[in-house]
């Protein structure tokens, strides 16, 4: 119970810091379960869909899905760890969960686990070694090791030897330890005896059940050969940049022997497989060429391993190690993972506009990159997480005073990283600065003073008023009205709510009323009120006999 309840612990406080880690077998079936992301983040699962949440991996393929219904982490394709991490000790793959709604990224490692899906095998199945009879009982002779792509228990972990009584295994650890078969001469050698000796050398792995893989030897007895090649230098130090063409020489190594003939004769060998990718060793003159561009980002150094050969059994080993310097040859890159379409200009500020993503495949200082964005404008940059920024506003945007947002803000990112010289990547962001009702409309006067006779008819018009709005779309069309007024005016007459042309309603009399005030009122579409004063004096004229 409390090792589950640690377990839990751990998860709780991962998901708390934005990065969880999972660990699955490797060759797992399409659609495996691999976490529950949604219960380690803490998200809702019947809005999961809904919420923009999706997986983000760097890599040209897609190794993980997230389940909408269950919230669960599945893989999205057989994973074949030897092929993925060839010279990874511990392979671990990485993605990013983006919540979109919340503008949230978390980081996620996923440790692929090595199963026993590989034999131990030989680069040759059949290797013929020549030996002198004049060769001393306990004399050692290096084999090619068994190759094994599993790691862990499941590489080689034994060699045995069967065959002949002439001869037994050692077996030594390398450096790394990695183990070195050797093959020891137990017996004295009679080439009138026996001229060949077939043996069968077998490596085994640690698995359960453990695979086998198996080579055979056959060793040819020779006549004496008393010098063994020796090389110039015990080990060769060469730097080269990443960007040097394939096909220049590297380095020449060099190997002398004193005997004479095919037995000083020397040719120059590689011993591993992996290095004959990349290099190649011409076995007569001993030049070192490059066969495939170099990439720092990919492997950093080299050690090969160089044997030269006499006509005879014996042997020279030295050691080429090639170091990679970086090349600042990758520009940062910009990806908008996240942004909004749209955002109004009364935005308070600190507003997240956007979610962005910098990266730059290069090492040391040629892979720091900085992000920055125009002083100018009304937006800053935060970092939330590691190599991620979030765009927010750093004041309230005004559409009106600003003609630049009308009708699209666009917005340049400049990634810089910190090579000589520095390398840029841009990115724009395109944002609609939508309007908000902060102004009311305005008339063109405050206050107009109009006459009209008393006989003019109804439906006369009195006056045209007009008032304008500096918003845009439905918060600047305007309606036009009275306020309140007495019932008596309001009688007497009518404004067009659109036009604001005001009209008489019914006839007027100087002699019962000499003038009207009128209040008019224009609102525009988001409630905002504007106000004037119409002044009508009536014209008297001679409606009207004397009377006696």
């Amino acid at each position: 119970e409390r090792a589950l309840l640690w377990g839990v612990l751990v998860a709780a406080l991962e998901a708390a810091w934005g990065q969880l880690r999972y660990s699955v077998p490797e060759e797992l079936p399409k659609g495996s379960f691999v976490g529950d992301v949604a219960k380690d983040l803490g998200l809702q699962l019947p809005g999961l869909g809904d919420s923009g949440v999706r997986i983000l991996e760097k890599g040209r393929t897609q190794y993980f899905a997230l389940n909408g219904k269950t919230g669960h982490l599945v893989t999205a394709e057989r994973i074949d760890r030897e092929k993925l991490c060839r010279l990874v000790q511990r392979c671990v793959l990485r993605c990013e969960v983006i919540v979109d709604g919340e503008m949230q990224v978390y980081g996620i490692e996923v440790e692929i686990t090595d199963i026993n899906d590989n034999a131990p095998s030989f680069r040759e199945e059949k290797t013929e070694l020549r030996m002198s009879e004049m060769t001393t009982p306990g004399s050692r002779f290096p084999l090619a090791r068994a190759l094994d792509p599993d790691s862990g228990r499941n590489s080689v972990q034994s060699y045995e030897l069967s065959g002949d009584e002439h001869f037994s295994l050692a077996v030594q650890a390398g450096p790394g330890g990695d183990q070195r078969p050797e093959l020891v001469l137990a017996k004295a050698l009679d080439r009138e005896e026996a001229a060949f000796h077939e043996l069968v050398l077998r490596a085994s792995d640690g698995g359960e059940p453990a695979r086998t893989g198996t080579a055979r030897i056959r060793v040819a007895v020779l006549d004496a050969n008393d010098n063994a090649p020796v090389f110039s230098q015990a080990e060769y130090t060469v730097r080269v940049p990443e960007d040097v063409p394939v096909g220049s020489t590297l380095v020449t190594v060099t190997a002398t022997d004193a005997d004479e003939g095919l037995n000083g004769h020397v040719k120059y060998s590689l011993k591993k497989m992996t290095e004959m990718e990349i290099f190649h060793l011409d076995s007569e003159t001993g030049v070192i060429t490059l066969v495939r561009s170099l990439d720092f980002e990919e492997g950093a150094s080299y050690e090969l391993e160089v044997q030269a050969h006499d006509g005879g059994e014996f042997f020279d080993t030295a050691k080429v190690a090639i170091t990679v310097i970086d090349v600042n040859d990758n520009v940062p890159e910009i990806t908008v993972s996240s942004m909004l379409s749209e955002i109004s200009e009364d935005a308070q500020s600190g507003t997240v506009v956007a979610l962005l993503h910098v990266q730059d495949p290069d090492s040391g200082a040629n892979g720091e990159v900085r992000c920055s964005i125009a002083d100018s404008l009304p937006f800053s940059l935060e970092k939330p997480f590691e190599n991620y920024y979030r765009v927010v506003t750093s004041r309230e945007l005004d559409r009106e005073q600003v003609s630049e947002y009308n009708p699209n803000l666009r917005l340049v990112l400049t990634a810089l990283d910190g090579g000589d010289p520095p390398r840029s990547g841009t990115a724009q962001l395109c944002i609609n600065v939508t309007d908000a009702n902060d102004n009311a409309p305005v008339f063109v006067q405050d206050r107009y003073l109009v006459s009209l006779r008393e006989d003019a008819p109804p439906g006369s018009t009195v006056l045209n008023v007009s008032a304008s709005d500096a918003d845009a779309g439905t918060y600047a069309r305007i309606t036009y009205g009275f306020g309140k007024m007495p019932a008596k005016v309001l009688q007497k007459f009518v404004v067009d709510a659109e036009r604001g042309t005001i009209t008489l309603k019914e006839t007027l009399d100087f002699e019962d009323t000499r003038g009207y005030t009128l209040l008019v009122e224009a609102r525009d579409g988001g409630g905002l009120v504007a106000h004037c004063e119409v002044e009508v004096v009536v014209l008297d004229v001679n409606d009207n006999a004397p009377e006696v």
